[in-house]
């Protein structure tokens, strides 16, 4: 049984840049060979520098304005609802994700520093929670928060009475910091799993350069062991931040799905009964749920193919070796980067498909929406005194 690789899958969507690269310092030839902090002898960099490096930096500006309007809008007093809330809180861990590693993406990729060994130990050990840490954590909270969504959605529209105590917005507050602690508590591990102490190695024609040494933590090496600490973290990844969330997204679509097409029936029968006030809260309901039936199923577009690469590694590192990282490597940087361009998407779902959202953006940042609004008769129900009339199913986002 092999130890599982410092892998490109772990940062879920700036793949892995704190590979190990092996060397032989001029002093230990016959010696054990340690491993410092750089990432081109095993990065794809010929993919990676164009996406990261070029892409990346409009990807981070659409990402940081998309998602702030999202939570500019969705914090107006008259927007707060359950599942606006979930919402917000999945905006903010999308933005989060990709804001803590830019920097170092800038700097490995945008400026071509990434052929360059990392130093001082402060820099690597900085590197290491900014890059890989801190976006698994934020990324396990997204996945979770997107779950949740779905989960409450299928309440409203296939068990509306019981919406009335299970989707309150105390309990999806809840919700969302319950699902943030247990993404820290996931993550807590990693803070202190790797060491880094300063080597003096020869490189780049200077006889003397100090890089970051990187290897496991005493605990990890002599405590647990490094195959039985490695194979736990990504089995439990893999089980429940990857394989069963898709298995249940994928499930609460299909029935999302199929009570839509059963409410559409039902709407068309109202409409042909002249019954236009239960019609149109139908209709809204209806709007809603397809919404967030394409809101996951963007997400699910982009998260499937991460998580079968991170079974078959897990199969891979502990069973049999039946992956060629070298091909896995350009799929996950492949996949990660159509992550990264999935979360600006978001905020163009929510324009294009709630009227709500769209109304309060224009009062918001556009001037004098409101104002021609009101002369076209705008309905009350986007008063920002009054605020959304709602029903037990939530039919306005």
């Amino acid at each position: 049984m092999t130890t599982p690789p410092y892998m490109y899958m772990e940062c879920p969507n700036c793949s892995d840049v704190f590979n190990a690269t092996t060397i032989i310092p001029t002093n230990q030839t016959n010696e054990t060979i340690p491993k410092y902090l750089n990432v081109t002898d095993e990065l794809p960099i010929k993919y990676a520098q164009p996406m990261y490096g070029y892409v990346m930096p409009f990807l981070l500006l659409i990402t940081i304005i998309a998602n702030t309007l999202i939570v500019v809008v969705l914090s107006k007093r008259h927007m707060r609802t359950p599942t606006n809330a979930v919402l917000m809180a999945m905006a903010l861990s999308d933005m989060f994700t990709l804001l803590f590693p830019a920097p170092w993406l800038f700097y490995m990729y945008t400026f071509g520093n990434h052929y360059k060994p990392l130093s001082p130990v402060g820099a690597c050990y900085a590197f290491n929670l900014m890059n890989e840490v801190f976006p698994a954590l934020f990324h396990t909270a997204s996945i979770w928060l997107t779950l949740a969504l779905a989960v409450q959605r299928y309440i409203y529209v296939c068990h509306a009475p019981v919406a009335r105590t299970w989707c309150t917005m105390p309990r999806v507050l809840k919700c969302v910091a319950w699902i943030s602690v247990l993404a820290i508590l996931h993550q807590s591990t990693r803070f202190v799993d790797r060491a880094y102490e300063p080597l003096t190695i020869k490189w780049g024609g200077q006889d003397s350069v100090t890089v970051c040494m990187v290897k496991n933590a005493d605990w990890v090496e002599h405590w647990i062991t490094p195959n039985i600490y490695y194979i736990i973290y990504f089995c439990f990844r893999v089980i429940f931040v990857h394989a069963l969330p898709c298995i249940c997204l994928v499930a609460l679509n299909v029935l999302l799905f199929r009570a839509l097409r059963e409410a559409q029936q039902k709407r068309d029968k109202l409409f042909k009964e002249n019954r236009k006030s239960e019609c149109k809260r139908l209709r809204d309901s209806n709007c809603t749920t397809l919404m967030l039936i394409v809101v996951v199923t963007v997400f699910l577009a982009t998260e499937i193919p991460l998580a079968v690469v991170t079974v078959l590694h897990i199969i891979s590192s502990s069973i049999t070796e039946i992956l060629d990282y070298s091909v896995a490597n350009v799929l996950v940087l492949f996949t990660n980067f159509f992550i990264i361009v999935s979360y600006p998407i978001n905020f163009a779902i929510y324009c294009g498909m709630s009227r709500q959202f769209r109304e309060t953006f224009k009062e918001l940042f556009i001037r004098g929406a409101v104002t021609v609004a009101r002369r076209n008769g705008g309905s009350s129900r986007y008063s920002l005194v009054n605020g959304p009339r709602t029903t037990t199913n939530e039919t306005v986002l």
